[in-house]
């Protein structure tokens, strides 16, 4: 019942958000005397900050309306290619210009499902649009799905990336931020065993959890320290009338972003009292890269409790992927059967989500894949965020990424003509040129 008095609680707190903005805008209305003194601006900072905490944010816009390329500018349009019930898949469209983009290699990147909407890897869509042809999977909130829809589990979720790497066909790269490396994994390695044509050329797993035994965090201890039951009779509620998913059992988004926001409670006190003086000194800039961050930070959606209790069963309990029983709809996974897709491995340094390890377990898993179709590469000084958005993830992840893309791709394209593909130095040299880590050694 804790989101009906989640619900309530919002609601009492509406008439006094009302208030202050109220008390805001006679506050620094230009006819106000006294709107350029300290007490008026302090006040009105104050009725600010107390509004951007208190309001409920909803789903951000990916705003991406236009790409560079070539240079030249290029309008991109954001299209529907496959709509599901618990999610869409998008295509970023170039509407014209070069290069086409059947001359770019496709890339399906999977939005984690945890929490915040598809949205918050916008920078990570901009900055992979320019040599890329880019699809990302943009999870429906469960509160808005009706009940009668039925349950959605993490089998669910594997059928369909199943069915959106089907669709984009041979040749497509997954890219999997965070939560989604262990379905898209699995995924994977079900294509592979089956030798299906729509097996990815290329996988990249970035910050995932694929073995949560490595470099535990916080977030890992938590959920191995709590018997399934009760994060069953803790976390999960129906979603309250009058939303579209009455009843339907969820992790509200709101317990998920309070569960981020402690792990940092300091830091994020401290940038409200930064806002406070931004306001009070009226420094727009800064005023406005608060508000940009939060609007998406503090923007949360429910996740449906199948798929959310499924994940932290197999995933963070009892570690059914590494080892070696993890199942999908009574079939076995085997990673081992992975030959034909180039593995690609992405960790953050301070990653206290996803410890570094953890996602460079999957080369322990695959131990069928070339030498030189393994990449891995630590990025120093970042932690889970910075790992796939941010400035260092522009300048020295990004560019790592997509060059270890481009040799799967131009991999897959000879192979799809008979040809072969040119050999470089050595195995080693490739993967040095890669990063500047040592290459990971085949098992």
């Amino acid at each position: 019942m804790h989101y009906y008095a989640y619900e309530t609680a919002h609601a009492i707190l509406a008439p006094w958000r009302l208030a202050t903005r109220m008390l805001k805008s006679q506050l620094d209305h230009p006819l106000n005397p006294f709107a350029n003194g300290l007490p008026a601006r302090a006040l009105s900072a104050a009725c600010g900050v107390f509004e951007g905490l208190t309001r409920r944010y909803g789903k951000p816009e990916f705003a991406i309306t236009s790409v560079d390329s070539g240079g030249q500018r290029i309008a991109v349009n954001e299209r529907i290619a496959m709509r599901k019930t618990f999610c869409t898949l998008l295509h970023f469209e170039r509407e014209s210009g070069q290069p086409a983009a059947e001359e770019l290699p496709r890339v399906l990147i999977v939005a984690p499902l945890s929490g915040h909407y598809a949205t918050l890897l916008r920078g990570t869509i901009r900055s992979m649009m320019p040599g890329h042809d880019v699809y990302v999977t943009d999870w429906v909130d469960a509160r808005d799905v009706p009940v009668a829809a039925g349950e959605f589990s993490l089998d669910d979720y594997i059928d369909y990336l199943l069915e959106f790497m089907r669709l984009l066909g041979p040749g497509t790269h997954v890219v999997a931020v965070c939560q989604p490396s262990v379905p898209a994994l699995a995924a994977t390695a079900l294509l592979a065993a089956d030798d299906d044509p729509a097996q990815p050329a290329s996988l990249a797993l970035i910050g995932g959890p694929i073995d949560t035994r490595r470099n535990p965090t916080v977030v890992n201890r938590l959920a191995e320290q709590r018997p399934l039951s009760w994060f069953e009779q803790n976390i999960i509620s129906p979603v309250p009338f009058p939303n579209p998913g009455f009843m339907r059992p969820v992790y509200p988004g709101y317990l998920q972003l309070t569960g981020f926001m402690t792990m940092n409670l300091e830091r994020h006190a401290v940038a409200h009292v930064k806002l406070f003086h931004h306001l009070v000194r009226g420094d727009r800039d800064s005023v406005r890269s608060h508000d940009a961050f939060y609007e998406e930070y503090m923007a949360v959606m429910d996740l449906p409790a199948r798929f959310y209790l499924d994940t932290v069963e197999q995933v963070f309990q009892r570690h059914s992927l590494p080892e070696g029983e993890f199942e999908h709809r009574g079939r076995r996974v085997d990673c081992t059967a992975i030959r034909k897709t180039a593995l690609i491995t992405i960790e953050g340094e301070r990653d206290d989500i996803c410890g570094p390890g953890q996602t460079s377990a999957a080369h322990d898993l695959c131990p069928n894949i070339a030498r030189a179709d393994r990449y891995h590469y630590v990025q120093p000084g970042v932690g889970h965020y910075g790992v796939f958005n941010g400035s260092r993830w522009r300048a020295e992840v990004q560019p790592r990424l997509a060059e270890a893309i481009r040799r799967a791709d131009i991999k897959h394209r000879l192979g799809a003509r008979g040809a072969t593909m040119p050999s470089p130095r050595s195995a080693v040299g490739a993967m040095a040129e890669w990063a500047s880590a040592p290459p990971i050694a085949a098992p």
